[in-house]
């Protein structure tokens, strides 16, 4: 069996199997998405993510098919004309690309791949309907820190913002007071096979796309008014991957056993090993040099030799490793700093990384 400590697809969560025997052994892939037993299953995953993420009642929580699907549902429903992103890696770049593709006029902040922003060096033009920021640059392993994201709502109020925790989530303390829009799938820190997008939206997102709606397209399929009303009798428009949200469910309740607050410690337990490796062993450097902007879920490293050599050596050793992003493929290792690796596994590959 191999220990995957890669971004995304990740490591399944230690009791998948388990819950994954028991939605096959109850036969739930075969009821109907209209029946009470569909409902329930629903309610069940949406109030664990509530207590999980700390969402309030003002936000619906609403099912996609992927997290870059959440891109474009935005998009559409809380943009009439202007867009603004901040855009420092390859994921922001694409939620930039999409409001650009939807003919919005996109307007952008940009910094290079390794630096992160802060809230007071942000310039949000004066038309911008939408802030889009992005909590984990999985390219990069830049964290923008939630404090940042929340000056940036306060200095701007009467702006949306929506907040990409793709790769993060739940490790993020968000105030939803603050947050209008957020999103996440399932294939990185919950420990899933890919497939589901989970989608945290309020009012005003809604009430916007309303209003978009009376002049410009918002969408046909999945748009925000007929999520939303769906969402209010635990259903969704469509038949949904009902494994999926059954799964998520029975996962966020296993991390809600554990408690938001010791995942997000042994995170930040597990992040500091890997950093302190990296700093003091030979043929590595760190990317991201601003130790307050590095991730804690997914930590990059520069290395000397070939990435693939490495990759290749340690997955001998039953262990893998993500390599760099894009242009960096070669030259850097990403590794993922997920619930489902426990701190002796990250313990195990970082003896096996000093060892080569």
């Amino acid at each position: 069996m191999l220990t995957f400590f890669t971004p995304g697809p990740a490591a399944l969560y230690p009791t998948f199997e388990k819950h994954l025997q028991t939605f096959v052994s109850n036969q739930l892939g075969s009821i109907s998405h209209r029946s009470q037993q569909y409902r329930d299953l629903h309610k069940f995953t949406v109030d664990q993510l509530r207590t999980l993420l700390n969402v309030p009642d003002t936000h619906a929580i609403l099912f996609l098919g992927s997290a870059s699907e959440a891109w474009e549902r935005i998009l559409f429903s809380c943009v009439e004309l202007e867009s603004f992103h901040l855009v420092n890696g390859s994921f922001s770049k694409k939620f930039y690309d999409y409001s650009n593709a939807l003919n919005k006029y996109a307007h952008k902040q940009e910094k290079s791949m390794g630096e992160g922003f802060t809230a007071s060096e942000v310039v949000v033009p004066e038309y911008a309907e939408l802030i889009c920021t992005t909590h984990n640059e999985t390219s990069s392993g830049v964290q923008m820190n939630v404090a940042e994201i929340h000056k940036l709502k306060q200095k701007n109020p009467d702006k949306l913002i929506a907040v990409d925790m793709v790769s993060s989530a739940p490790y993020p303390d968000l105030d939803y007071k603050l947050i209008d829009t957020a999103f996440f799938s399932i294939q990185k820190a919950f420990g899933l096979p890919a497939g589901l997008g989970v989608w945290i939206v309020n009012e005003k997102c809604l009430k916007k796309a309303e209003t978009i709606r009376q002049q410009y397209s918002i969408g046909a399929h999945n748009d925000l008014p007929t999520l939303w009303k769906n969402s209010l009798t635990n259903e969704t428009p469509a038949t949904p991957n009902v494994m999926a949200i059954y799964l998520l469910g029975k996962i966020a309740e296993d991390l809600n056993t554990i408690g938001v607050k010791t995942i997000r410690k042994e995170t930040e337990q597990k992040a500091a090993l890997l950093y302190k490796f990296i700093e003091k062993q030979s043929g590595y450097s760190l990317f991201v040099k601003e130790k307050s902007q590095r991730s804690q879920t997914v930590i990059v490293t520069n290395t000397e030799l070939p990435s693939a050599d490495i990759i290749k050596a340690v997955k001998e050793k039953g262990m893998v490793i993500g390599s760099g992003y894009g242009q960096f493929k070669n030259s850097q290792l990403r590794i993922a700093n997920f619930p489902a690796t426990s701190v002796a596994q990250v313990e195990e590959l970082i003896s096996v990384l000093g060892a080569l």
